[in-house]
């Protein structure tokens, strides 16, 4: 079974849009968390790949909506025209539909992972679906939404960023985590670590769309400004915001104390977002 149909299957413009989006590049950090994860607590990456492979297609998915003109209105994502630019709005939103469903269909498929026990696929799928839902990112995208224009209070932007965009990394962390059988004491251990960086990366992003540069970053900078969002800059300014994302970093990796080097690709992961911001 391939992972995603074909560009040239029937009805051909759906699964050309899926592939623009999905192959367009970018940075698979979800997915490699998910391995990490997975390798931090004895797992193996090949075990696991349909499910990583899963995450980047959700966050795929993500992308492609949110960039609609009804919500951030953006024209450049990875280098690239955004996908309701190339194919239409219509086409671009059930593009992110079919990959998110394409998702769940890799996610459970009862053959793609079958050496891992069906109850741990369980979980892991569960825990992915609860991290997107109303009361996880697309909760967060409706706050951020209605907070537009609007003084916002430190509450307030920190739901919409750890919903937003910490429960997506956090849920990947758990699910390799979960995926590979990790005891209670390491689960613990890395969802910490999952909505730390989780939170972390979402700052460093909304420092970025202020002193980035779009070639490097591909996508547009500058558009939280003009459409009035909620950010940490806006609220604490870019040098208290670049302390508390080197602090969340900073308690992830405390968080991997008790794992041996099997969690440095975890460790680098952090360190990787840090080096963003300069």
């Amino acid at each position: 079974m391939k992972l995603l149909p074909g560009k040239e299957s029937y009805p051909q413009v759906i699964h050309e849009s899926m592939h623009y989006s999905l192959m367009a590049g970018g940075k698979r950090l979800r997915p490699s968390l998910v391995i990490a994860a997975a390798e931090a607590v004895g797992g193996t990456r090949e075990t696991l790949m349909p499910f990583a492979v899963a995450t980047e297609m959700v966050h795929t998915y993500t992308l492609i909506h949110d960039d609609l003109p009804a919500l951030d209105d953006d024209d450049l994502r990875r280098g690239k025209p955004t996908n309701h630019k190339v194919y239409g709005e219509a086409v671009a939103i059930l593009a992110g539909d079919a990959l998110l469903t394409q998702a769940f269909i890799l996610m459970t498929h009862a053959t793609l992972m079958d050496s891992i026990s069906p109850s741990n696929v369980l979980k892991a799928a569960h825990e992915m679906a609860e991290a997107i839902g109303s009361a996880g990112v697309i909760g967060g995208q409706v706050v951020d939404i209605e907070s537009e224009g609007k003084p916002v209070d430190p509450a307030t932007l920190e739901y919409i960023h750890i919903y937003k965009t910490g429960f997506l990394f956090r849920a990947c962390v758990r699910s390799g985590a979960l995926l590979s059988g990790a005891e209670t004491p390491q689960l613990e251990a890395l969802t910490r670590y999952g909505a730390h960086i989780g939170l972390a990366f979402q700052i460093i992003d909304d420092i970025l769309d202020i002193t980035g540069d779009e070639k490097m970053l591909g996508k547009d900078v500058g558009s939280d400004l003009d459409r009035d969002k909620a950010t940490y800059p806006s609220l604490f300014g870019l040098e208290k915001s670049r302390e508390k994302a080197e602090d969340l970093i900073e308690k992830s990796i405390d968080c991997l104390q008790d794992f041996d080097d099997r969690a440095d690709p975890l460790r680098e992961i952090a360190r990787f977002f840090v080096q963003r911001t300069y």
